[in-house]
């Protein structure tokens, strides 16, 4: 199980690879990739700046991972998370989860990324041609935690 926070970019193939390497359990590895959009709630956004709390908000996400482990039989669960000026069309997160069947590794796979965006302490501030503005939490994104709830 991994947790980054970096400035660099990451490979996608090469994070893949290392979800599955040496294991011959893995039967499904599920992944998602977020990346900055160059629109967003009815602006244009020419840039976005990733602002957190070294040590906290790797602490954030090695939680989830865990809680995501408790949950369903995962064999690896791997977030990556950059931070700093980042621009349109580039990579934001990486979520991979292995497991032995399909179903387990989606459903970890899209936990992870739910919580991320809900509970780990991430700031984003958008440059948009009107200026800088934060982005506010999204309803839907709240929404989408809460069915985990239950």
């Amino acid at each position: 199980m991994a947790a980054r926070v970096q400035e660099a970019d990451f490979d996608v193939s090469t994070e893949l690879a290392l979800m599955r390497q040496g294991d011959a359990r893995v039967g499904a590895i599920a992944s998602f990739v977020g990346v900055v959009r160059d629109m967003n709630d009815g602006a244009g956004v020419s840039e976005m700046t990733l602002e957190h709390y070294p040590g906290m908000t790797e602490k954030s996400l090695e939680a989830i991972i865990a809680e995501a482990k408790a949950r369903w039989t995962i064999f690896d669960a791997r977030v990556i998370h950059r931070v700093g000026r980042l621009l349109p069309t580039e990579q934001i997160v990486f979520v991979a989860v292995s497991s032995a069947h399909r179903g387990e590794a989606f459903a970890a796979c899209e936990f992870i990324m739910d919580y991320l965006k809900t509970s780990a302490p991430f700031w984003k501030r958008e440059l948009t041609p009107e200026g800088a503005r934060w982005v506010d939490a999204r309803e839907t994104d709240e929404n989408a935690v809460e069915r985990w709830r239950r």
